[in-house]
């Protein structure tokens, strides 16, 4: 089969791999498509610990099954599937909690294990959900929207009529969407980009200008605050957005080293609830009813569908301008 190889150096290469064998509780999908996250990007730079080199990226993926291994149930072959990638211990406190995000010993397909980069995957039949007929590249944005939900569960519990996410590109837009899609009345994208603010409006969503006066207005006046930047200075300025008694959350992934001041009067003072999340906690099989639900505009955040060449070129060389999110395709 061809795979995208990741290599220590920062080297990436297409490659002809063997097929892969399913071991017992494992089934091989025919990968359809595969979407790439900054998370691959800093997997390549050697800035994710925890990645083991060569690796074949890719955690955002479908697929068809097309060979299933000993002890397999309920799974057949021609099976249209979608992969949940983290893979947890069992065994540690967060695991036990059922937190497997939070596992001590984290491990996913496409940053531990071979993921779907590639023609093929061997991957857990537990680690599968059924797509039915949803679109290929719509279902490959469960792990992402899935990231999303996980983001928004410190949402239960609290009423949220309006919400601002900084940040537009394909994450900051697909949690603004699914802010739109469960029922809060108001919901603002703030970015610097005008292409990404415009696409943002025909969605229904209000788009705001990093740079405009537009923003003073915003000033608490907001129920949920997200940052999907990871740009300190952003995450910094979250509470200067809250309404007084709302909460704010930092999703973008902020430098290990950056550092920000919080006012520990003004949390206790407005009850302001700041929280972070991080990945996914079993959550796609709540993204998938919300991406049957809302298809189209769905596989409008998918703007790019590229064979295994055109993905070397974009790991090497950067995802073309104006892109947001960018998949691999296999008919």
């Amino acid at each position: 089969m061809r795979a995208i190889v990741f290599r220590e150096g920062r080297k990436v290469s297409l490659e002809s791999l063997p097929d892969p064998d399913p071991r017992p509780g494992e089934v091989i999908i025919a990968v359809k498509a595969s979407g790439i996250c900054h998370t691959d990007i800093e997997i390549l730079k050697g800035n994710y610990g925890g990645s083991a080199f060569p690796l074949v990226p890719g955690h955002e993926f479908a697929g068809e099954v097309v060979a299933i291994g000993a002890d397999v149930t309920g799974i057949n072959p021609g099976d249209r599937v979608v992969v949940d990638p983290n893979l947890g211990c069992g065994i540690c406190h967060a695991c036990q909690r059922g937190r497997i995000n939070l596992c001590e010993n984290l491990g996913a397909y496409g940053v531990t294990r071979n993921g779907g980069f590639a023609d093929y995957c061997a991957v857990s039949a537990s680690k599968l959900a059924p797509i039915g007929a949803l679109d290929w590249g719509v279902a490959a944005l469960a792990e992402p929207l899935g990231c999303v939900l996980n983001g928004l569960s410190t949402l239960d519990g609290r009423i949220c009529e309006t919400a601002t996410v900084f940040g537009g590109g394909p994450i900051g837009l697909l949690m603004a969407l699914a802010l739109k899609w469960r029922g809060t009345a108001r919901v603002t994208v703030v970015d610097l980009s005008e292409d990404r603010l415009q696409l943002a409006g025909t969605f229904g969503l209000r788009a705001v200008s990093a740079l405009s006066s537009d923003l003073v207005a915003l000033r608490h006046t907001q129920d949920f605050v997200a940052d999907a930047t990871g740009v300190a200075a952003v995450a910094a300025d979250l509470t200067g957005y809250i309404r007084d008694g709302g909460a704010g959350l930092f999703f973008g992934v902020c430098d290990q080293s950056d550092r920000i001041e919080i006012s520990p009067f003004e949390m206790f003072r407005r009850q302001l609830s700041l929280f972070g999340t991080h990945s996914l906690n079993a959550n796609v099989a709540d993204a998938l009813p919300l991406l049957s639900r809302h298809e189209a505009e769905a596989a409008r955040i998918v703007s790019h569908r590229m064979t295994l060449e055109e993905i070397l070129s974009s790991f090497r060389n950067g995802a073309p301008v104006g892109a947001l999110k960018v998949q691999l395709f296999n008919h």
